[in-house]
């Protein structure tokens, strides 16, 4: 029972210490500034009982040390440069290997269109060839299927 009431407490003020320490550490642009000003002006003639609520605070921005000396700082920003190159990279050789993908598609496309055509016309050719060389035969040859050399 001790021990519980002991871990609720230290529970209950860590969460308190917590909240104030991020009420501390949240900082908002001089533009939120002015409007939770314009904002607080005009909530007593509008609710008198929102007076001690206080806006949301914005979303959190990336905030970065550029010039930081500690290198675990510095080794997470490298990171995220290496990452964000790698990404970049990346994308642009996906991209290439698309288009060299269709390039290629395209290219084995016309291939075949052309040996379609290219077959199209060697069977009109010899079917030509075929019916000449029938209509040069004597018909009685020409019926039984036989041809003479």
């Amino acid at each position: 029972m001790n021990q519980l009431r002991k871990l609720l407490i230290g529970s209950a003020l860590t969460a308190v210490a917590s909240t104030a320490a991020f009420a501390q550490t949240s900082a908002q642009p001089a533009a939120d500034m002015s409007a939770q000003a314009q904002v607080q002006t005009q909530a007593p003639a509008q609710a008198p009982a929102a007076q001690g609520v206080q806006m949301p605070a914005p979303a959190p921005q990336n905030l970065t040390a550029s010039g930081s000396t500690d290198p675990l700082v510095q080794k997470r920003n490298a990171d995220a440069k290496a990452n964000a190159e790698y990404r970049a990279q990346k994308k642009m050789s996906k991209e290439q290997l698309k288009e060299q993908q269709k390039a290629a598609k395209d290219t084995y496309n016309e291939q075949v269109r052309g040996a379609k055509v290219n077959r199209q016309a060697d069977k009109a050719a010899a079917s030509n060839e075929l019916k000449a060389d029938m209509q040069g035969q004597p018909t009685g040859a020409a019926a039984s299927g036989e041809a003479h050399n």
